[in-house]
């Protein structure tokens, strides 16, 4: 078995290509299609097996982890999403086409997914404690109504 080295990267964040930012940890990149009751059929005379249908799929939040810095643009789209933005809009939501890049140790891009109508929902800041030496971070949570993987 062929053995890869350690990922090194980050994950370049952009929407409607504008950057948010650069990211070290990401979660929720998935997709599941529902099974169970009312998706399954069980025929007379087929003992074998029960035929198993394709429901809904589902789509869960994508959750992005870094360092605080000092760009501006993951606050400024959270508030053109929310609150003054968002009644700016005539109270309507602007969602937006994101992308999420998988890059190398050199900045080149390995892999990109590609979400529609995405929004951000929740922004988690960094937790004070003088006493603590550890490297202040903070989480973005974006909804999303699905993804298509690039490259």
């Amino acid at each position: 078995m062929p053995s890869h080295p350690p990922f090194t990267g980050q994950f370049i964040f952009e929407v409607d290509g504008v950057r948010i930012g650069a990211f070290t940890e990401v979660s929720g990149l998935q997709v599941e299609i529902e099974q169970g009751a009312g998706h399954t059929i069980e025929e007379g005379g087929q003992n074998e097996y029960v035929h198993k249908l394709p429901g809904r799929i589902k789509w869960p939040n994508l959750i992005l982890k870094r360092g605080v810095t000092t760009d501006n643009n993951l606050f400024d789209w959270f508030r053109k999403s929310s609150g003054e933005g968002f009644e700016g809009n005539g109270g309507s939501l602007e969602r937006t086409m994101a992308a999420l890049a998988m890059v190398d140790g050199q900045g080149m891009p390995m892999r990109v997914w590609v979400f529609y109508d995405a929004f951000p929902v929740k922004w988690t800041g960094p937790k004070f404690a003088a006493s603590s030496s550890e490297v202040a971070t903070e989480e973005l949570e974006i909804a999303h109504h699905g993804f298509r993987v690039g490259i």
